[in-house]
């Protein structure tokens, strides 16, 4: 727990210097301000001694609590706890019980510190399907201020079903169904042998791998998960969405975050409202959004359509039907050989180059058009063999249009831009492997290094809420 001291300024502490043609009027006027001071000092020192019992001190001395209790349990139970207000550890232990420990404080200057304490109890009973806790405090009226945190230790081949009126919610690993809720703290779970629901109306979200579907949402904070064995549900309103893996499909949605994904198993929806967007290999189909910045895509495979307000677009490895547009960026893509089906690829910015890498034997129709042709231009390698033509638009600017078929022709390649160079180049299979296997990386340590620093910031100490 952090306990903050706020000290006043020094009184005592020398007054800057002013330097300038007032330097010599500074005597008489400090003189004045004494004469000043003594004539209102009964009136300040009253009002001073008001404001300091009004605002008692932040650091006081604390009266402390405890209590303890348990209850028998058997492997494959079921958890269900409810409390007011506070944080909740859970560990895990071979016993079949459930034992809890409650640790209570509050500050010794309040009237009713001792019957804030004593107010708050713990009601624990063995069901038929597992073990029910209420951690509550009768002293609902009571205008003082307690803490307390609740640390359980229960069977690994458990399931949890927690929710806590305020506070952070910790978790071991656990074999079963996971369900954890909190009005305003950070959640870190371990690893989840089952399906998970997780919900913060204003923290972090921390959870390892989940063997099922996991649905996790909170109002402000950032959302980092392992691997997971189902499909993944996760919405931020404004925090960063970092995962290793979803096998099913993924919604990921985020009010102005970054979204990163290693691996993609099925279908994908990732949206934001102002941030990036990076995913790894995606396996199925792929709609990815966002409102002002970049979208990097490794490896796709299927039919994909991406979209950036004023970002730049780069995809690696394209082996699926593209429609990418962006309003302010530059679009790079590098395609494969030989492709899965014929289909069609869109690629279009309004304000930035378009840069194109194509395997020299694949099979491909390429329709490109540049829409201010006078100040910008194709540019395509000579093993492309290109036919370019000059339009007059409506609007008296020159239009651009180049056209070919290679290896007899095949998947579609429209390109447009507005104000941008069109490049068709030479595809370079080693080079391509090279970045491939260099952004991979580069998106496994970013997900390794965020976890990292999430998991430090949440121990004790660092990001608990104020006793």
């Amino acid at each position: 727990m952090i306990r903050h001291n706020l000290l006043p300024p020094d009184p005592l502490q020398a007054p800057p210097k002013f330097p300038g043609p007032f330097e010599d009027t500074l005597p008489y006027l400090a003189l004045a301000l004494l004469i000043l001071a003594a004539l209102l000092a009964p009136e300040f020192s009253a009002a001073h001694s008001k404001a300091k019992a009004a605002s008692p001190a932040v650091a006081g001395p604390r009266l402390t609590s405890e209590l303890s209790g348990g209850v028998a349990a058997r492997d494959g139970g079921r958890l269900r706890l409810a409390m007011d207000l506070g944080n909740i550890v859970v560990h895990t232990q071979n016993s079949g019980r459930v034992d809890y420990s409650a640790r209570l404080e509050t500050d010794a200057s309040q009237q009713d510190a001792r019957q804030l304490l004593k107010g708050f109890n713990v009601y624990a009973r063995e069901t038929p399907d597992g073990v029910t806790l209420r951690a509550q405090t009768s002293s609902r009226r009571s205008s003082g201020r307690l803490w307390a945190t609740l640390e359980l230790n229960i069977p690994k081949e458990y399931s949890l079903e927690i929710s806590t009126g305020g506070g952070n919610i910790e978790t071991d690993d656990i074999n079963g169904r996971v369900t954890l809720s909190t009005a305003g703290g950070s959640i870190k779970a371990g690893n989840i042998g089952g399906p998970a629901r997780i919900q913060t109306d204003g923290g972090h979200i921390t959870v390892k791998n989940v063997n099922g579907e996991l649905v996790a949402a909170t109002g402000g904070g950032h959302i980092t998960a392992g691997s997971v064995g189902g499909s993944a549900f996760l919405r931020t309103s404004g925090g960063h969405i970092r995962v290793a893996m979803v096998e099913g499909m993924a919604h990921l949605e985020t009010g102005g975050g970054n979204i990163t994904l290693e691996h993609s198993g099925a279908d994908l929806l990732a949206e934001t409202a102002g941030g990036q967007i990076e995913v790894g290999e995606a396996a199925g189909l792929v709609r990815a959004k966002t409102g002002g910045g970049g979208i990097r895509v490794v490896r796709l495979s299927g039919p994909t359509e991406l979209q950036t307000g004023g970002g730049s677009i780069y995809l690696t490895q394209v082996d699926g039907a593209v429609r990418a547009s962006t309003g302010a960026g530059g679009i790079t893509a590098w395609f494969v050989a030989p492709a899965k089906q014929p289909s069609t690829c869109e690629l279009e910015s309004s304000d930035g180059d378009i840069v194109v890498y194509l395997p020299r034997e694949l099979p491909v129709t390429i329709d490109a058009q540049i829409q201010k042709g006078d100040e910008h231009r194709v540019i395509f390698d000579p093993a492309f063999p290109l036919k370019v033509r000059y339009d007059e638009s409506s609007k008296g600017a020159r239009v651009v249009r180049a056209e070919g078929s290679l290896n007899g022709g095949g998947e579609l390649l429209r390109l447009r831009t507005v104000a941008g160079n069109i490049r068709v180049a030479l595809s370079d299979a080693n080079k391509q492997s090279q970045i491939y296997r260099q952004q991979m990386d580069q998106l496994q340590q970013q997900l390794q290094l965020q976890m990292r620093k999430l998991e430090q910031s949440q121990r004790p100490g660092t990001d608990s809420p104020e006793p």
